[in-house]
């Protein structure tokens, strides 16, 4: 009877272990008047969020090109990682949400037409609605950035474009943009044959990292906490070892990791527990 009653009592206690779990909820929706359509996203939410009335910083993660909102759910096993991280202490409780940027066309950034504006629908649409709609402490310290490849590059842009807006950005194997100004003409004269230099040079200062890097003002260096990881067999070595560089001539502090490993899902993954922790510490107040 002793016995019974040991692993009974043993079998209670791990109940509410078990039941700490976050939730992921990856079939949302906002609608968006300047892309015409309904946005899907995913969100995940951390294990106490159902329990307490606490409200949670939160991390923007991008998906790559081919993937959509579902992506860093599905293969990047967000749920299981980010449960691990928060378990073990290694990262405080956020919410991360996940956008879909693969719906019409391809990438985060505004068609230099003006016909497609995703980073406008970003950070007027998007951000505003789950900022509301989930309790997410809606201040700078609080909001960090980071994602993959097309979603790396996105994760530069929108934190050299908006430091007030995030503590930290965390591109991974990211697509830094154009390296060059001939490299932006040939890119955007693709599908835009008449393109004018004027345009493209515009263009090229706004969606290059090097470029953003070396124009960065003297004031906002420090705006943001930067942690950049690349695999050494990764095709986007250059471009992110280049900005690296950048950074440092610049005097902008940044974390930078090179690893084994390519472009691929194993090293994404494993990228993942050191966003989390990196991003937590600005979260603390560190």
């Amino acid at each position: 009877m002793k016995i019974i009653s040991t692993i009974a009592l043993a079998a209670l206690l791990a109940i509410p272990a078990l039941a700490q779990t976050g939730k992921v909820l990856d079939n949302l929706s906002v609608p968006s008047k300047l892309l015409k359509s309904e946005r899907k996203f995913a969100v995940y939410l951390p294990p106490d969020y159902a329990t307490s009335e606490r409200s949670y910083p939160v991390m923007y993660l991008l998906h790559g090109a081919g993937d959509d909102h579902t992506g860093w759910v599905q293969f990047g096993e967000v749920l299981h990682i980010a449960d691990k991280a928060i378990s073990e202490g290694d990262a405080t409780p956020m919410i991360i949400v996940m956008p879909d940027a693969n719906t019409g066309r391809r990438g985060y950034f505004n068609d230099v037409k003006g016909d497609w504006n995703y980073e406008d629908f970003f950070f007027t649409e998007l951000m505003p609605y789950v900022e509301k709609k989930f309790r997410i402490k809606g201040e700078k310290r609080f909001r960090a950035i980071a994602g993959l490849s097309m979603g790396g590059g996105g994760s530069f842009m929108y934190a050299l474009h908006h430091p007030e807006l995030f503590s930290s950005a965390c591109p991974l194997s990211a697509s830094t943009g154009p390296i060059t100004l001939d490299d932006a003409k040939k890119n955007l004269i693709r599908n835009n044959p008449s393109i004018a230099d004027s345009t493209v040079e515009r263009y090229y200062n706004r969606h290059s990292a090097l470029a953003l890097i070396n124009n960065i003002a003297e004031d906002q260096k420090k705006a943001v906490r930067w942690y950049i990881d690349c695999g050494d067999d990764d095709f986007l070595y250059e471009g992110n070892s280049l900005v690296h560089i950048a950074l440092r001539k610049k005097e902008v502090p940044h974390e930078f990791r090179v690893r084994e490993g390519g472009h691929t899902w194993t090293y994404w993954r494993e990228s993942l527990p050191e966003v989390l922790a990196f991003v937590s510490k600005a979260f603390h107040q560190y």
